[in-house]
């Protein structure tokens, strides 16, 4: 069994109060900023090629808000996934941990794949098509999570809502570790330690619930914590860090960025979803022609895809 991680961007941010003032509020944290990164995963199980998730669109710019920058773009996710010796026709199966476009954006690369995915996210992703598979989570409870499905040998896909409706979580067991694979359940690591939630969420108490079955299972069992939106992701996976909650790694602060000036697209991009407003194409299914620019929308507009308001939008 190989766990691998798929790099994608890298050399960007997270502020304190995005990542950790879900529950107090943003005004209770100073305003620092933590490593952000974004990358998924890939599971070798000697038998056959599962992915957790799958990047931006390739077309996609970056994440960019005052809270938030995903960083500067490695590779797509094709071929971030050939620099480490795939193709897409080896990949037998996805796990979507959530529906958001930086953890779904190329499953339309992977026609051949079965795609599992929560009845909530499915529904939401309005995913059709044979190869879609709604977990149910069928095979009983795995350690402290009431229910679970089982993937393949070591490999377990567990409910985990709170961040979307349908969250999940992934966990593979390898040599007398467990590998948690969870999305989004923080931005950053150090919110895992803290216990605080991020802003970002579609039911606040069922994150709280979820973080606190995380860190209980953590407690109980030597878990490498694999995120996808820290650089301490790939580095726990490459130096196989066992979470100890009592004793929080170094914070290390993000390089200096300077962003090059561009020229304006007036195109924004959401920092929760991925989703990119256009001004020449509006919003038509809710009453925004096209040429409307984005600082001419009404102060009561949300996002099409993930709901969220406004200020959550970064210039593209």
């Amino acid at each position: 069994m190989q766990i691998k991680a798929v790099k994608l961007f890298e050399n960007g941010f997270v502020t304190r109060p995005f990542a950790l003032g879900g529950e107090d509020g943003v005004d209770k944290f100073e305003n620092i900023k933590y490593r952000s990164s974004l990358q998924n995963y890939l599971i070798d199980t000697g038998k056959e090629v599962i992915l957790v998730d799958t990047g931006m669109p390739a077309e996609a710019p970056s994440i960019a808000t005052d809270t938030i920058y995903l960083g500067s773009k490695i590779k797509d996710y094709v071929s971030a996934l050939a620099d480490l010796g795939y193709k897409p026709e080896q990949v037998s199966k996805i796990l979507v941990t959530h529906k958001h476009a930086d953890h779904t954006g190329e499953l339309r690369s992977f026609p051949n794949a079965k795609i599992y995915a929560s009845k909530e996210e499915k529904e939401d992703m309005e995913f059709k098509g044979d190869n879609v598979i709604a977990v149910e989570y069928k095979d009983g409870a795995y350690h402290n999570f009431e229910s679970s499905e089982k993937i393949a040998d070591g490999v377990y896909f567990l409910p985990a809502k709170g961040h979307t409706r349908g969250n999940s979580i992934v966990i593979v067991e390898n040599e007398g570790l467990f590998y948690m694979i969870h999305g989004d359940v923080t931005y950053t690591d150090e919110a895992l330690y803290e216990n605080k939630l991020s802003v970002v969420f579609e039911d606040i108490k069922l994150a709280r619930e979820t973080l606190d079955k995380v860190r209980e299972f953590i407690k109980n069992n030597p878990t490498v914590y694999l995120s996808t939106h820290t650089p301490l992701g790939y580095e726990n996976l490459e130096n196989k860090k066992v979470v100890d909650l009592d004793n929080p790694p170094e914070v290390i602060p993000p390089k200096d960025i300077e962003q090059a000036k561009k020229e304006s697209t007036g195109k924004y991009v959401c920092s929760v979803c991925g989703y990119v407003y256009d001004p020449e194409k509006g919003d038509p299914k809710n009453g925004i022609p096209a040429g409307t620019k984005f600082e001419d929308l009404p102060a009561d507009w949300h996002c099409p895809r993930c709901k969220q308001s406004k200020d959550k939008f970064g210039e593209a």
